[in-house]
This record gives structure tokens, sequence and C-alpha cells, in this order.
């Protein structure tokens, strides 16, 4: 089983007209237990002020289907480097965070509808240039509708 890590733009994309064919797909498989969900305090965060469907999206997922984590240390550590590396800007410091956590996890996929910072062929690469650069595995980045593809292949 795989084991996945959700940024806080999969939640929301369950409730897009763009993206919430394959949101909805993954969920239910998520929900039928054929993903194994990496889930860090920093999405409940982030969905703290979202609206409720998205919130109670999250709080109704089995908890079987769930690895709970928190941010360390060590992932905000990781995170700064992918800043000081410029991969993207300060801003963006959240999202560098999910890649540290999902990274230091062991995450087989981080998956995302985040197109401008991190499912970015040129993001991918410096994430995974500083991943290298400090002996952390190579992350496999992609959106809900790849991993399914290739899932049902």
């Amino acid at each position: 089983m795989n084991r996945i890590y959700l940024d806080t733009s999969v939640f929301g994309g369950y409730f897009d007209p763009e993206f919430e064919l394959w949101t909805k797909i993954l969920f239910d498989k998520i929900i039928q237990g054929e993903y194994k969900i990496i889930y860090s305090r920093l999405i409940d965060i982030e969905l703290n002020p979202a609206p409720e469907p998205v919130r109670n999206l999250a709080k109704n997922l089995p908890d079987s289907s769930l690895e709970y984590i928190d941010i360390s240390d060590e992932a905000i550590e990781l995170a700064e480097h992918y800043l000081n590396e410029n991969v993207v800007g300060k801003t963006s410091r959240a999202d560098c965070i999910h890649i540290a956590l999902a990274t230091l996890h062991n995450a087989d996929i981080l998956v995302s509808w985040n197109f401008k910072h991190i499912v970015n062929v040129n993001r991918i690469r410096g994430y995974n240039s500083v991943n290298y650069k400090f002996g952390h595995k190579i992350l496999e980045i992609r959106t809900p509708r790849e991993i399914l593809e290739y899932d049902e292949d």
C-alpha cells in the first residue's frame, strides 16, 4: 500500500470543479483502504480557516487510513534549506514544510494541486536537489490525476 502525503490543496480540490473528478476518485480509494495518508499537523493548521465542508472532509477520513505526524524541528530545518536554495520564495515556507515532512517520513508520493509552488518540474527538481545534497530520498511529487492514471494501468 502506498503511503501518500496530501498537501492542503488536495482537500480544497475536492470542491473545485476543475479538480473534483480526480480528487473524489482519490478520496474514494483512500476510504477503501488503497492508500495510507501521512497526515501532518500542518494540514490541520491550514484547514482551520477553510470552509466547513473542506474541514469536514479531513475530519471524516477513517483513522485506519491515517498516519498522524507532527511538525518537527528537522522538517523546519529542511524547509529552510529549500528556501535558502531559492527553490521557492520565502512566502512559500508552508509548502516547503509539507515537502520536508513528506521527505522525512518517507512518503511514497506527495500529492498536490499546487502547480505554482509544488507540482512544477523546476520546483520538483529544486526540492530533490536539496534532498540529495542533504542525504535524503528523492521525493515523487504528483497530482491526484497522475497517480490514479498510473494506478489504473
